[in-house]
Formats: structure tokens, C-alpha cells, sequence
């Protein structure tokens, strides 16, 4: 089979027009929150266990500048992932599903993740 179309497995080369980043970044923001699950799961596990423990899991996340960075991580991940989310909603219901309106839909979605990874900033720092 010789085929004529061209071959470009170089993703370095390749330009992602923004809704294809933002639907990737999606897809990354879920396996960040999957995996920060367990820095959650051990929180609360730790917060619920005795008043101890709660201050241990307050102390840390007071103190602590990898626990600060750790929380904002994930309250950003989960930020991004939910506003990607709700644009993925409203593509499956037909809503902006054209060329212009995915682009528009990609660039309102950086937006409003923005401000919430500042404001995410704001509240653990």
C-alpha cells in the first residue's frame, strides 16, 4: 500500500488549535485530581481520626509549603477540570458545536479557569 498523505509523528511540530489543548488538559486535570486523591483521602483520614490528627492535617496545610502547593494543585486541577467539564456538557448537547463556537467555548474556559486558579491561590496561601 503506498499511501501519499504525510506522516508527522513529531508531536513537538504539530500546533494544537485551543480546543484540542484545553480537551487534553481536561483529560490531564482528571488524572492529576485521580491520583491527588490519595493527598485527600489521607487528610481527612487523618483529620477524622482524633483532634490530634486534625491539627497535625491543620498545621500542615498551614505551614507546611509543599502541603500549600499540593492543595492549590488540586483545588486548580479540580477548577480547571470542572469548567472543561461543563464545556464538554454543553458540546454533547449541541450547544456551540461548530468551529467558531468550539474556539470560543476553549477561550471562555482558560478565562474562568484563570480566575479560579487565582482565586484557589488566594484562598490556601
Amino acid at each position: 500500500m503506498n499511501s501519499k498523505r504525510p506522516v508527522n509523528l513529531d508531536l513537538t511540530t504539530i500546533k494544537f488549535p485551543l480546543p484540542a489543548l484545553t480537551s487534553i488538559a481536561h483529560r490531564i486535570t482528571g488524572v492529576i485530581l485521580f491520583v491527588g486523591l490519595i493527598f485527600g483521602f489521607w487528610a481527612l483520614d487523618a483529620s477524622l481520626s482524633s483532634p490530634e490528627g486534625f491539627e497535625a492535617v491543620r498545621d500542615a496545610l498551614s505551614n507546611n509549603v509543599l502541603a500549600k502547593l499540593i492543595a492549590w494543585g488540586l483545588l486548580s486541577a479540580l477548577g480547571f477540570h470542572f469548567v472543561a467539564g461543563i464545556k464538554h456538557l454543553l458540546m454533547d448537547a449541541g450547544i456551540g458545536v461548530d468551529l467558531e463556537g468550539g474556539y470560543r467555548k476553549a477561550q471562555i474556559t482558560v478565562v474562568i479557569s484563570a480566575i479560579l486558579v487565582v482565586l484557589a491561590g488566594v484562598w490556601v496561601w
